[in-house]
């Protein structure tokens, strides 16, 4: 008997899964796509997973009528949201071909949707030291959960780690003597290792932190203040809602992962060595934090050209 899709899907996911030992967020995103995919798009079967289909569940998501925040109404997505649900479905759509359910992958002569970054990914001086501020007017005498947060902030800032990645960091990973964090491929996204020098002020605070933490058993470097536990992914994004209210500053974490980039190409202007320190596999997706550049940083480089030096 012919399987449906749904049943192939959780055969794709089950893959996935044990087989390809693909990331519990990534296996949640695929999840997540689909779903919404089959709400939006319930007669789509195998015979019918065609280019017009997919055209279809775009159009949908492109037209209706969705609350958000206080009740305000929403219409349209962003283009990278598009380029999102692509990916996601691709791989599952992609899985198919391959196993010959379907004769062809409905993308496969569809232009890819490339988001354009319009706005400003980095984070500003200014911003910075509000951020500072806030951090240290949130701690309510908890001496604790203040070095917590500083170290959180200037791991994320000096040393460019994705949200994952900080959650994830071990005490072991943390090398006093040589002065180095270490990322394990198991928590990184490109599943590969390395290791990235600590700057002195997170030495600094680390070592600080460490003396406040010395009661807890659990292996993971940042702790929850309310139990002997890591810091969830919850409470990461209730402290950060926490700095924006208190300090205006709208940002979320990987915009300091951004602005890590942009400060190191200011400083070094070496990308190569930014590819290793932000555990890319291709320098292309290392060339996307170019775009965050801003122009005064040109301007030097424009000025030293003049008539006598041309090639």
């Amino acid at each position: 008997m012919r399987k449906n899709i749904q049943q192939l899907f959780e055969e794709f996911m089950y893959e996935c899964e044990f087989a390809r030992k693909v990331k519990p967020k990534t296996l949640l995103a695929y999840s997540n796509t689909f779903q919404l995919f089959i709400r939006i798009i319930p007669d789509c079967s195998l015979d019918n997973l065609t280019q017009e289909t997919i055209v279809r569940f775009f159009k949908v998501l492109q037209e209706r009528k969705r609350i958000v925040g206080r009740g305000s109404i929403k219409v349209g997505i962003k283009k990278s949201t598009v380029a999102t649900y692509w990916i996601k479905l691709n791989a599952f759509f992609e899985w198919l071909t391959v196993r010959k359910h379907i004769t062809s992958n409905p993308f496969s002569t569809m232009r890819f949707p490339s988001p354009e970054y319009v706005d400003k990914k980095f984070l500003k001086k200014e911003d910075i030291e509000k951020i500072i501020t806030g951090i240290h007017s949130l701690h309510n005498n908890n001496i604790l959960a203040l070095k917590r947060n500083l170290v959180i902030f200037y791991i994320l800032l000096f040393c460019g780690l994705r949200r994952e990645e900080l959650l994830s960091l071990q005490v072991r990973d943390i090398d006093f003597a040589r002065k180095t964090l270490t990322v394990r491929g198991e928590t990184s996204k490109s599943g590969r290792s390395r290791d990235i020098p600590l700057h002195s002020t997170v030495l600094m605070h680390l070592k600080d932190y460490f003396d406040s933490r010395r009661t807890y058993t659990t292996p993971y470097l940042i702790v929850s203040t309310l139990q002997d536990e890591k810091l969830t992914d919850f409470g990461l994004k209730h402290l950060i809602d926490k700095l924006k209210l208190q300090t205006g500053v709208e940002f979320h974490v990987h915009q300091l992962r951004h602005t890590f980039a942009v400060n190191f190409l200011k400083t070094s202007n070496n990308i190569l060595k930014l590819k290793q320190l932000m555990g890319h596999k291709d320098i292309s997706i290392t060339m996307i934090y170019l775009r965050c550049l801003p122009v005064s940083e040109f301007r030097g480089d424009i000025e030293n050209m003049n008539i006598d030096s041309l090639i």
